[in-house]
């Protein structure tokens, strides 16, 4: 079984109770960095979580699931889920003024800069803070410590949830996804089960298969191939390494090890977040 570790036991937040409380500690780690740790948010014992700012990250390798469990707190939650990659494809399909600039960077196949993201991240937020919007839950940035640091200056990040799979199941779930050619949904016909071996624990992951009208019509990405995959492995293992060591040593960092698909990972996220009683709250009351 992974290891997890209630929210209420995390280093930094150890001071939270179901379901929140004020986060004031500071750990051992953050005391001895160089950068002055900013302080988390102030949570409000209440358990109405919509009258409250959540300001969330969600960090993780290329097909552990980031966008499926941010989506699915945001929901449940009351909050927006903002992924920098939509931002970018809505730009583009819009006539603002970064639309023609994008085109040309997307269509030479460059990466978009830091600036430009953050100019879209805080045009976004500016439109959510003026709708009422009670906060966020963001994937797909940052993922370089530049950009966390360009983030710092715009808002006030409150937990980073670093989601972690095995390597083995990663390029599994990787080579397994597909994508209906009709409709756009997506789909994954890996079957995932890894047994546990030297301490670790064994992994078991049900395909997500695709009903009957989308079953002929699948397709897979013409970069999910194992070379790819790896490649896109390698990188982002170095890239995230450093932002890991950033967000811990501020004491914003909860890792999370999926046990397995989201029948068995999600209830135990929930749990880990202190947020369980909260979902039989709102599943009680519909």
């Amino acid at each position: 079984m992974a290891a997890i570790t209630r929210l209420s036991n995390h280093p930094r937040l150890s001071t939270i109770p179901r379901l929140w409380k004020s986060i004031t500690t500071t750990t051992p780690a953050a005391a001895a960095s160089t950068t002055t740790p900013r302080p988390l948010r102030t949570f409000s014992q209440s358990s109405d979580l919509s009258s409250r700012s959540i300001q969330w990250v969600f960090l993780g390798c290329p097909g552990v699931g980031k966008g499926t469990y941010a989506s699915r707190l945001s929901k449940l939650l009351g909050v927006p889920h903002i992924a920098t990659g939509d931002l970018v494809r809505h730009e583009l399909s819009s006539s603002g003024p970064l639309s023609s600039q994008l085109a040309e960077i997307v269509n030479q196949g460059q990466l978009v800069s830091d600036e430009i993201i953050i100019s879209l991240l805080s045009k976004r937020l500016e439109v959510g803070e003026a709708k009422g919007e009670s906060g966020f839950i963001l994937d797909g940035f940052p993922r370089t410590i530049r950009q966390a640091e360009i983030l710092e200056g715009v808002t006030d990040i409150g937990l980073v949830v670093n989601l972690k799979l095995p390597e083995q199941a990663l390029i599994e779930k990787c080579l397994g996804r597909r994508i209906c050619s009709q409709c756009g949904k997506n789909f994954n016909v890996a079957s995932i089960d890894i047994r546990g071996e030297n301490g670790k624990p064994g992994i078991s992951m049900a395909p997500l298969n695709p009903p009957a009208q989308c079953a002929s019509k699948l397709i897979t990405r013409a970069d999910d191939n194992e070379k790819v995959v790896k490649e896109r492995l390698r990188v982002y293992s170095e890239m995230s390494q450093p932002l890991e060591d950033f967000y811990r040593s501020r004491g914003k960092l909860l890792e999370f090890d999926l046990p397995g698909g989201i029948p068995e990972s999600w209830p135990r996220l929930l749990e880990v977040l202190n947020l369980d009683e909260h979902e039989e709250k709102l599943t009680a009351a519909a």
